[in-house]
């Protein structure tokens, strides 16, 4: 017996095991028919409360590395509904899409819903290709914060303000204090920092598809798909699930890759447990959270 039949002999035995089992296979298993796995990305950005995580790193890592391991996938698709959020979390998420794209060698596809804006866009500018309903709203190519003011208040209601630090601008921008011109000024350089580093990253993602004037694209306005596409900010428009059948044909599958969970079945990193509730202000702490996220969604008309 030749070395090359000692090792024919078992892979005839995987090949002819194999061809029995595919009968009761999964048809994504089979490798008969095209996969596109698909990865939601939803919600805002880096924002947790104690009854919802937000899209975070942490909680959508497992299913990219999921998406992007699936054998005999096609491609991978992102379908994005975000107005944003944490600009850090947004990066995070973004390299680690280029991470898995590059060592896998997949072609990405987002697909935005609702909004793929601010850090829902940076996300969006992961994916080889970016396709949007007309509707979508798409782009917010800045960076906005905001806070509340509380001196006249309390000085009104007699409520003396203590606050001691270790560091001369440790306290910048305190909201029981009055407002320091000079702290306002170092908050919009560090957000002119942030602006900067996302138009770096949309310039050298989106390239020579581009096809509007920077000072409109990067003002932080936002714009509806058909729009987007005009001024190169998308590629065209189309959905989900009719423009994978178009490419990869009538057959294709598109498998939702869950959320991670815990032992308990809730999303990682998730609920705590309702105890959080019980105690002092954990429902006004909810109520509060809601209303922040709701207000982030209302930037945008949604």
């Amino acid at each position: 017996m030749t070395d090359q039949s000692i090792f024919e002999r078992p892979r005839a035995l995987v090949a002819s095991a194999r061809e029995a089992l595919r009968p009761i296979l999964p048809r994504r298993l089979r490798g008969d028919a095209p996969v596109v796995p698909v990865v939601r990305l939803s919600g805002v950005i880096g924002f947790s409360t104690p009854l919802k995580a937000g899209l975070t790193l942490a909680n959508v890592a497992r299913p990219l590395e999921r998406a992007f391991g699936m054998r005999h996938a096609r491609a991978v698709a992102l379908l994005i509904n975000s107005p944003g959020g944490s600009p850090v979390q947004s990066h995070l998420i973004y390299r680690r899409i280029r991470q898995l794209a590059a060592e896998n060698g997949r072609p990405v596809i987002a697909f935005a819903e609702d909004a793929a804006a601010s850090g829902g866009y940076m996300i969006a500018c992961a994916a080889d290709e970016i396709i949007c309903d007309p509707s979508s709203i798409v782009g917010s190519i800045g960076v906005v914060g905001g806070s509340f003011g509380f001196a006249k208040l309390i000085d009104k209601l007699g409520i003396e303000r203590r606050l001691y630090t270790s560091g001369e601008h440790k306290a910048m921008l305190d909201p029981f204090l009055p407002e320091n011109p000079q702290d306002v000024d170092r908050l919009k350089s560090v957000q002119r920092e942030i602006h900067e580093g996302f138009i770096e990253l949309v310039k050298q993602s989106r390239g020579s598809r581009l096809k509007g004037p920077e000072k409109e694209l990067f003002s932080g306005e936002y714009w509806t798909g058909a729009k987007a596409v005009s001024l190169g900010l998308a590629d065209t428009l189309g959905e989900l699930r009719s423009t994978l059948r178009e490419r990869y044909g009538p057959d294709v599958l598109t498998p939702l890759m869950p959320a991670s969970r815990n032992w308990l079945g809730r999303a990682q990193p998730g609920v705590r447990g309702a105890d959080l509730l019980l105690h002092s202000g954990g429902v006004a702490e909810e109520l509060v959270s809601a209303l922040e996220e709701r207000a982030i969604w209302a930037r945008y008309g949604l």
